[in-house]
């Protein structure tokens, strides 16, 4: 039975900048895709989708690069870290709902208790839906990645995706917007973000994932071994 050749970036030590700069871009579009997913887009008034949408498949793109450069595991962690940095923020913008504020600054207060009293249920659903896709889309491409010899990156960025994006959406919508908008609003909401999400995904984000992998191993791990 043929055997993968092992991962040679994975677990290693040097290089380390270049995965502290992938998981900050990583934890700081997941925190700006939930406060963008305040926003509900309407086109026509027939497609609907959150704003976060337009940001949350780069999130996506930066976690292909983790498991293809480091690993499953060190992207498992940093889903984790995610997830912590996540919570800290719904308990810090609360902190500020709660904190009173003077009469003369009322519009502005009131402005900023509209947004971040809705962020904690969008991020409870952002929460449920991360962690079942970004792990369900780390594990898949690592499991292409055996199954393919490590070859055809874009097949495993899209069909990890495709999985990852299911299923992140359904229990997101679900969660974030059950209650605020009729079910035909629901359902067309999950449909065209499933659709759009890969579609940026297609796009964007496998050119963007082939450009940046390429690059690290290029040019900053050959940097890497040539200073060992």
């Amino acid at each position: 039975m043929n055997k993968v050749a092992e991962n040679p970036f994975k677990n290693r030590t040097s290089g380390t900048m270049p995965l502290i700069v992938v998981t900050a871009l990583f934890v700081t579009l997941y925190l700006v895709s939930n406060v963008m997913a305040v926003k509900v887009i309407g086109l026509f008034d027939f497609f609907y989708f959150d704003a976060g949408t337009i940001t949350f498949p780069f999130a996506y793109m930066l976690g292909d690069v983790l498991t293809e450069i480091w690993g499953y595991r060190t992207a498992r962690n940093v889903i984790w870290i995610t997830l912590v940095c996540n919570i800290l923020m719904v308990i810090c913008t609360q902190v500020g709902v709660w904190l009173p504020s003077p009469d003369y600054l009322d519009t502005t207060a009131e402005s900023y208790n509209t947004i971040f009293s809705y962020v904690p249920r969008i991020v409870i659903g952002s929460l449920v839906g991360f962690l079942l896709g970004e792990l369900s889309n780390a594990w898949l491409m690592e499991r292409i990645k055996r199954a393919t010899k490590g070859q055809f990156l874009w097949v495993r960025t899209i069909g990890s995706s495709m999985v990852g994006y299911l299923f992140d959406t359904i229990p997101f919508v679900l969660i974030a917007f059950v209650g605020t908008l009729t079910v035909r609003d629901l359902l067309m909401m999950i449909a065209f973000q499933y659709v759009m999400k890969l579609g940026i995904e297609v796009l964007f984000g496998t050119p963007m994932a082939y450009a940046t992998i390429a690059w690290l191993k290029r040019t900053v791990f050959r940097q890497s071994d040539s200073d060992e």
